[in-house]
């Protein structure tokens, strides 16, 4: 009778089938070593594509910062000159301002029962100071500087005394006025009335 060993072949399917694991179990290592590799040098490739656009956009930027400074230095020369530009207009403004004011003063007094001895404007404001014969004629000289006077807004009787002038005694007072530009139309309308006498002449 014969008798046959079976042990050895089934240690060999076992080996065999073991090394056939191991073969398979390193390939799909290979594989996933070289998927890794793969992702690893797209991401280094896309890595380096953004570092050079950082690059390339911080140096746009830093181009772009030299103009903004000058854009800023422009603007503070613009502010600069408008300011100069307003204090010019408002001097102009204010020396034609006195100008007109003289002019009304000059117009409105009667010289045969007042004088004036200053004259002085700070601003909006106009102190008029001087003699008068009596009341009445400081009264009616407020009046017309209010009422004629364009450029007069208000006046205030601030100081009215009796004083000997020369043997005779006269009325001394002082006046505080508001003064500023009437509108251009009403300058207009003004000048047009002024001129319509010469015009009729």
């Amino acid at each position: 009778m014969l008798r046959i060993n079976l042990l050895p072949i089934r240690q060999l399917k076992k080996r065999a089938k073991a090394r056939n694991q191991i073969i398979g179990s390193f390939v799909v290592f290979c594989c996933v070593l070289a998927l890794l590799g793969f992702v690893g040098v797209i991401q280094a490739s896309r890595i380096s594509g953004l570092n050079q656009e950082i690059a390339s956009k911080t140096k746009e930027k830093k181009s772009f910062d030299k103009v903004v400074k000058e854009l800023a230095d422009l603007e503070t020369k613009r502010l600069d000159l408008n300011n100069k530009i307003e204090i010019i207009n408002k001097l102009k403004t204010d020396s034609s301002l006195t100008v007109h004011i003289l002019d009304e003063v000059a117009k409105i007094i009667d010289n045969s029962r007042m004088w004036l001895t200053t004259l002085s404007q700070n601003g909006n404001q106009l102190i008029l100071t001087g003699f008068a014969l009596d009341n009445q004629t400081v009264a009616q000289f407020m009046d017309e500087l209010k009422f004629k006077s364009p450029y007069i807004n208000e006046v205030n009787l601030t100081n009215s005394s009796l004083q000997t002038e020369l043997g005779k005694e006269l009325k001394a007072f002082s006046l505080a006025c508001s003064v500023s530009a009437p509108a251009p139309a009403a300058d207009e309308e003004r000048k047009e009335k002024e001129d319509a006498p010469k015009k009729k002449k």
